[in-house]
Parts: structure tokens; C-alpha cells; sequence
């Protein structure tokens, strides 16, 4: 069998990538650049732009299952950027795996496209997509998350999952920047209340990806369907945050502004990034702190009867292995 992982070199695509080889599975990695990961892992790289058909079209080529991981992530910057690479690039790979008698595809999908802004306490796949998006990413994944339910069929089987705020080793965009601004001292929590949130292990979001192809056929019971993926493991998100930033070796946020002063902050910052033309990432947006102060936490009922997924690494194991990698790191570094 020949896998095609979008986004191999990524953090959740390496973790796929990683498996699949353990798996004897050939696999090959579409991405922007060449990844020295990959290379190492003898995995076939394929450079390209999602957006461009073309490239997307000789990535797919010859490949019997793709696991489409690759997206652009964050919350700021042109629409048009977030549409060419998640709605575009997503059209293009499954226009692709038509062309090219894929009969599986595996969508890397996100909770964020059913967060309206209130409290997500247990909520299964049942929860409706919101009708107004704060920010450009949870829209533009959801429009590509209804286009691969759409386009399944008893020639193309598709599936996609929502895992939930990934972390863990090889991380290069969640912790890295929460650990930076921990230092800095630009941390604060938000709001008062106690909210719980749920997270994802990468190695247990990884293992989700594997068993959805696995069970993945067309018209087999998970085909055209969604899953939340999660830990299982609802935690006070301040409680989760500042546990990932001592596995990390930064200071744990102690200080605390109040929401409708943050929701003010943001704005501001937000404001004054559209007036100067800043292509950069405020320091704190509308979108980061309405997550921050709601719940975000699962049923995943439906995972564990559909594709058997159960969470092998729990977050104490997850943390201590974290700490390790951190550590190794600095020391490398040192």
C-alpha cells in the first residue's frame, strides 16, 4: 500500500508519517519544502503548493489512501491565503483522488468549526456548524470539512476528524509560543470562572488517523462521517496551560485580567494590526479569548465505538515524555 501524507513534515503529519513506515506502508510526503525528518525515514517527498492542482494531482498519483493533515493554521492574516490553502487545497485533493482512483481519503478536520462562542461542555458530532466565524481559520475549515463529507461515495470513501488542541514532542507552533510569551512575562489568564478544556496527545491523534483508514471503505459505517478526537481527560485549561509550560521549563501564569477587559485589549491590538498593515499575529485576538474563557470538552462516544480509538498515552504519561524531549532539547542547545 502507498500513502500520500499532506503536511508530512509537519507535527501531526511526522507522527502519521511515523507510523505508517512502522507499518511497512510506502508513503509520501507533500509539502512546501523538503524535510530532513522525512528524508531520514526514506519517505518520497513531493514539493508543491495545496493550491496548485497540478502539484496536488502528482502527489496523489499511484497512491492507494491519502491523509490530507496540511492546512494553514492561526488566526490571522488575508482570507484569501486561508482559502486557497484549506478550501482550495482541499477541492484539489479530492478532485485528485477522483482522478486518480483513490478509493480512501482522511481529513484533518478541527473542533474549531462548530465553536460559536459559548461553552462546548460534552458535545458530540451532533453540534451544528455556527452561522458567523471570529476568525478565518475555523471558517474556511469548516467550508473544506463539508466538502469532504460531500464528496463521499461509493468510489471515494471519506472521513474527517476534529482532534483537539494537539501537543506533545516535535511541537514547533502551540507550546513553543506559549512558552516564549510565559518568559516574557506576556501571559495572564482570563476571566475568573473555571473552564474545562480537552486535549490530544499528537501520538494519540496520530493512532486516530491510522485506525480511521483502517476501518475507512466505501460505504462502510464511517464513511461520509465526522469525529471529535480527544484525551477524555477534561482539565481546567489554566491548570492544562500552565502543566504543559513546567514540561517546557517556563513559569506557570499566576496574573489575571478580566474578560471584558481582554475582549478590550484584543480589540485594540486588533485594530491597530489592520491600521499599520501588520501581516503579523496580534499578541492577543477576540477569537483566543473567547476560547480561553469557554469550555471545550467532548463526547467521543462515537470514536471509540466506530474506529476503536482509545487514548493510549493519558496527559501524565503525555507530560512526562514532554518534559524529556524539552529538556534534551535545551541541553542539545546549551
Amino acid at each position: 500500500m502507498k500513502a500520500l501524507v499532506t503536511g508530512g513534515g509537519g507535527f501531526l503529519g511526522l507522527a502519521i508519517v511515523r507510523r505508517l513506515v512502522r507499518r511497512g506502508v510506502i508513503v509520501r510526503g507533500f509539502s512546501r519544502q523538503d524535510h530532513p525528518a522525512l528524508r531520514e525515514l526514506g519517505v518520497e517527498q513531493c514539493q508543491g503548493d495545496i493550491g496548485d492542482a497540478d502539484a496536488v494531482a502528482r502527489a496523489v498519483a499511484g497512491c492507494d489512501v491519502v491523509f490530507h493533515v496540511a492546512a494553514k493554521p492561526g488566526i490571522w492574516g488575508p482570507y484569501e491565503d486561508y482559502h486557497r490553502a484549506n478550501v482550495t487545497g482541499t477541492e484539489n485533493i479530492v478532485v485528485a483522488c477522483r482522478q486518480h482512483a483513490v478509493s480512501r481519503l482522511i481529513y484533518t478536520s478541527s473542533p474549531s468549526v462548530v465553536f460559536a462562542g459559548q461553552d462546548m461542555e460534552g458535545v458530540d458530532e451532533r453540534v451544528p456548524y455556527p452561522s458567523h466565524f471570529d476568525a478565518h481559520y475555523p471558517r474556511t475549515k469548516a467550508l473544506a470539512e463539508q466538502h469532504v463529507l460531500g464528496a463521499n461515495s461509493p468510489q471515494l470513501a471519506t472521513v474527517a476528524l476534529r482532534p483537539h488542541l494537539i501537543w506533545g514532542p516535535g511541537d514547533t507552533h502551540l507550546l513553543p509560543r506559549l512558552a516564549a510569551r510565559a518568559k516574557a512575562g506576556q501571559l495572564r489568564r482570563i476571566g475568573r470562572q473555571r473552564k474545562l478544556i480537552d486535549t490530544l496527545h499528537v501520538d494519540n491523534a496520530a493512532e486516530a488517523h491510522l485506525l480511521a483508514a483502517d476501518r475507512l471503505a466505501p460505504e462502510s459505517p464511517v464513511a461520509g462521517k465526522v469525529y471529535f478526537i480527544s484525551q477524555d481527560e477534561p482539565v481546567e485549561t489554566w491548570e492544562m496551560i500552565n502543566r504543559l509550560l513546567q514540561a517546557a521549563g517556563a513559569p506557570p501564569v499566576q496574573r489575571s485580567i478580566p474578560k471584558h477587559l481582554a475582549l478590550l485589549v484584543a480589540w485594540g491590538f486588533e485594530t491597530l494590526h489592520r491600521v499599520t498593515r501588520n501581516p503579523h499575529e496580534p499578541r492577543l485576538t477576540r477569537f483566543v479569548v473567547k476560547e480561553l474563557c469557554t469550555s471545550h470538552w467532548f463526547n467521543i462516544n462515537a470514536a471509540r465505538r466506530d474506529l476503536g480509538y482509545r487514548p493510549e498515552v493519558t496527559i501524565a504519561e503525555g507530560l512526562l515524555r514532554l518534559a524529556a524531549n524539552m529538556q534534551g532539547a535545551r541541553q542539545a542547545n546549551s
